[in-house]
């Protein structure tokens, strides 16, 4: 399946910002399971294109002149290759994905439940009971969660979002000390009612990487594009930054996910 990609994010400030700097992890890499044909950043200022700690494209972008607006686009064409996971294992040791996090760090309601799917003989099949049980446990509610609720905020509210469903999948199967990592990307979907830009979760097990989409209850991969791996959201979020001034901040967001060939698409805006 071939896949045309539109991402545009826009900052707007009260004020005039100083400076700023922006982290942007918006460039997918090939692999097994996906082969970039194009892919371009438009961006007001040249960045500095370099990796971070878990291997993801990271471009710095840095505005030292002052500025009350900043429009980040990324555009690009990619084959996702059907029921083939990313063999990429990656330069760190999978025993990095064990760690808690603040975002990901479990209560005693979160180890609870997945002591209930500790399956050391069939441990696939459990987290994949697991994945079916947290979506019921935790319906897909946009608006009811932000970026700043950990997994344990999310799993006692009983809702959330595909961010909020990963991250209590990782805090799960950590506590099961099972390496799990979050990943940041793109969905595409014929008809859906979830969102262009994604997150779900990848578990070591049997010696490489699975994937696990709480939020559509799937353990195939065929419509998703992977953009960043991490601990949890903060490391691989597609655009993060800090700025010196400007005040209160709006942002708006708008990202489609269409496949070549139909006129079908995945769209999101905020």
């Amino acid at each position: 399946m071939k896949l045309t990609i539109n991402h545009r994010t826009h900052y707007t400030y009260a004020q005039q910002v100083k400076r700023s700097t922006q982290y942007l992890r918006l460039t997918p890499q090939d692999s097994s399971h996906q082969h970039i044909l194009a892919w371009s950043l438009s961006l007001p200022e040249e960045a500095t294109e370099t990796s971070d700690a878990y291997g993801n494209v990271l471009h710095v972008l840095t505005l030292d002149r002052p500025h009350q607006a900043i429009t980040i686009e990324a555009q690009g064409v990619v084959e996702i290759q059907d029921d083939t996971e990313d063999s990429e294992q990656g330069h760190l040791s999978p025993l990095v994905f064990l760690r808690h996090s603040p975002l990901t760090q479990p209560d005693l309601s979160i180890r609870e439940f997945a002591g209930r799917f500790c399956a050391p003989q069939a441990q696939y099949l459990g987290l994949c009971d697991m994945m079916n049980e947290l979506l019921h446990r935790m319906p897909y509610r946009p608006g009811t969660t932000s970026v700043t609720d950990s997994a344990a905020n999310a799993f006692t509210a009983g809702q959330g979002v595909c961010q909020d469903h990963t991250h209590v999948f990782l805090a799960c199967c950590r506590s099961l000390n099972i390496p799990a990592r979050y990943v940041s990307g793109y969905l595409y979907s014929e008809d859906s009612e979830h969102v262009a830009t994604h997150a779900w979760a990848e578990a070591w097990l049997d010696e490489r990487w699975h994937s696990f989409d709480v939020t559509n209850n799937t353990c195939r991969p065929n419509q998703h594009l992977k953009l960043a791996i991490g601990i949890d959201y903060l490391d691989a979020c597609p655009v993060r930054g800090i700025r010196l001034g400007g005040g209160s901040e709006a942002m708006h967001t708008v990202a489609a996910v269409a496949s070549m060939g139909d006129n079908t698409q995945s769209q999101w805006q905020s």
